[in-house]
Order: C-alpha cells, then structure tokens, then sequence
C-alpha cells in the first residue's frame, strides 16, 4: 500500500507541474493571439479604408461589396486560429485536435457540395428534357401554374418568362417539368 502511495507522489511530482506549466504557457499564447489578431484586423481594416478598397471595388465593378471588413475580419480570424494552433501544440494534444478539425472541415465541405447540388441536378436533368422534346421554345407563350407569358430564354437550369406587365420571372426547370405546361395562342 504504501509503494502505490509512494508511486502516485512521484507520478504527481513529475508529471503534474510539468502540465501545469504548459498549460499557463497555453493560456498566455492565446491572449497573446487574441491581442495580435484584434490589432493586425484593425490595422488591416485601417489601411485597406485609407486606400478605399470599397470604393474602388464599386467604381470597378458597380457592385457594393464592404471588402474591406471581410478581409480584415479574415486576418483576425486567421491570426486566431494560428494561435489557438499554437496553444494546442504547446499542450501536447496538436495532432489529434487537427485531425478533429480537418475531419469537421472536411464534413461541412462535404455537405456543402451535397447541398449545392441537390436543385442543380434535377434543374439540368428537366433542362435536358425540355430540350430534348422541345415542347417550349423561345417565343412562345406559356402558361405554367399561375404564371403566364412569352418565354424569353431557356438554358440548362431555368427558363424565364416575360408577363404581359413586362415582369422578367426566372422558374427553375425541375417546376417545369414537374407541373402542367400550357402552350398558348398568341
């Protein structure tokens, strides 16, 4: 009894503030990270306002994109992440939290994918059919649910079609083939 007291002592002697300290070393690195990552944003921020990203984007593209905050919001969190990396490979335990990571990552790429493409399939399966029977072509007029007018363009995942009030309306071609489609007289 008093070898397995004497065994514990050591074990807690040895090991114990050795975890211990890097834990505190752990801690310290991600205030560090927490600090350096809030700076480098807002400096990233700063600079990227001063030569006014924004504004160039929208004079370039005519789009009103805020670019600036994403990617400064970008380098904070990156500078984050490094150090939360860091801290964790200070504790011991980096390779199998990466590996925990990488596999969420790679889960929520995985789903991602899966749900882009479970209205893409079946919209360019429809557009395959209605191009193959070509019951519709441009110019004519349909009616589709409660949706009627001149049809102005069909492509492999929507068809759209102009109403008499001169409203564009873009319906998906899975609707199209899944529901009746009336040809009418012009």
């Amino acid at each position: 009894m008093e070898n397995i007291i004497t065994m514990i002592n050591n074990y807690i002697n040895t090991y114990l503030p050795d975890f211990f300290m890097k834990f505190v070393v752990s801690v310290i690195i991600l205030l560090i990270g927490l600090i350096v990552g809030r700076i480098l944003g807002k400096l990233i921020h700063k600079v990227l306002h001063e030569i006014e990203l924004n504004n160039i984007l929208k004079k370039a593209t005519g789009l009103k994109v805020a670019l600036e905050e994403i990617i400064s919001s970008f380098v904070t969190y990156f500078t984050y992440f490094v150090f939360i990396i860091i801290a964790i490979e200070k504790l011991g335990v980096g390779a199998i939290v990466l590996n925990i990571v990488a596999g969420g990552v790679m889960l929520v790429i995985i789903l991602s994918v899966f749900l882009s493409i479970k209205d893409f399939v079946p919209n360019c399966v429809a557009g395959i059919t209605i191009y193959r029977e070509g019951f519709i072509k441009k110019g004519d007029f349909i009616r589709v649910k409660e949706t009627e007018g001149r049809v102005t363009k069909i492509s492999l995942i929507e068809t759209r079609i102009e109403t008499k009030g001169k409203d564009t309306i873009s319906i998906p071609n899975s609707i199209m083939t899944k529901n009746e489609v009336v040809k009418l007289k012009q």
